[in-house]
């Protein structure tokens, strides 16, 4: 039987919870899991539940109930296939790590995507990405960034993309380009900022003799490196641990919380709060490898 993920959000209130389920019943829908939250200072509800379709109603006749269950009661409501794949676009440059982590989730099922096409400032990864069938666009960007950027929304919209994840890609976005894919790109970078910026975090971390490194998942925004948070991982280090042990623990947390990102993304687990994120836990049986937690 296929299963559906019902999203809902708006002004808190009361009998949310209950009219939605009501409307579930009313379509022979099984609720497998529910999640709901009010914050107390924006007064906003939101809500997800995965739902088994007994009755085979559809999608499209779900999604007509659930609007007309949802219109009385304030909020605004969604009704997402869960079987189904987000497709996605990697963008990289000279670090692979996280690349290559999103490669391996991918073709395992660890991640509920499809990936359509890489691309990269850098021509360093273009026989890795095509040896595992998917296109690959080496754009470089400094000769003419506006152009590239141009170059890079028009694969975008010709792949179908949903959603953009760069995994170390270390060129500025233009605000055009944030405020077109505002809340569909997820960025990933040290959680050293704003202590530790620039080209060597993790030499200035060492030299600092920090306890603690971690990363940080966000969407992207205009203001760089602080749009809204959708993960966050720390690993404990030691002063016998040299930078070349910093650099490596750092690169398996950065890839470990991008995946736990997407992952939350991809699952329709993450509400945009102001510039806060409302992130529910993965359901039960949602296929989570033991290294994304």
């Amino acid at each position: 039987m296929t299963q559906y993920v019902l999203t809902a959000e708006g002004p808190s209130g009361r009998g949310l919870v209950a009219g939605l389920a009501t409307a579930a019943a009313a379509q022979s829908c099984n609720i497998l899991d529910s999640a709901q939250f009010v914050d107390t200072e924006s007064n906003r509800f939101f809500l997800r539940m995965l739902l088994r379709d007994e009755a085979a109603v559809g999608r499209h006749n779900l999604s007509a109930a659930f609007d007309a269950a949802a219109a009385p009661l304030c909020l605004q409501a969604q009704v997402h296939d869960a079987a189904r794949k987000s497709r996605i676009a990697v963008m990289v440059s000279r670090f692979g790590h996280c690349l290559n982590d999103l490669l391996y989730r991918s073709r395992i099922g660890a991640l509920p995507v499809e990936i359509a096409c890489v691309i990269s400032n850098h021509d360093l990864y273009g026989d890795t990405v095509r040896e595992q069938g998917l296109a690959f666009h080496h754009i470089p960007v400094k000769d003419d960034k506006a152009a590239a950027e141009r170059r890079q929304m028009q694969v975008l919209r010709d792949c179908g993309i949903e959603l953009v994840v760069l995994a170390r890609y270390m060129q500025v976005l233009s605000a055009e380009m944030c405020h077109e894919m505002s809340g569909r790109i997820i960025n990933i970078h040290h959680s050293f900022l704003p202590s530790f910026k620039g080209a060597v975090p993790y030499q200035q971390a060492h030299e600092k003799g920090v306890k603690l490194i971690g990363a940080t998942a966000h969407y992207v925004t205009e203001d760089l490196d602080e749009g809204p948070i959708i993960e966050q991982d720390v690993v404990r280090v030691t002063h016998a641990q040299s930078m070349g042990d910093f650099v490596s623990l750092g690169r398996d947390v950065e890839a470990m919380v991008l995946a736990r990102a997407v992952h939350a993304h991809a699952t329709h687990r993450v509400f945009l709060n102001g510039q806060r994120t409302i992130v529910f836990p993965p359901s039960p049986g949602s296929f989570v490898s033991e290294r994304m937690g």
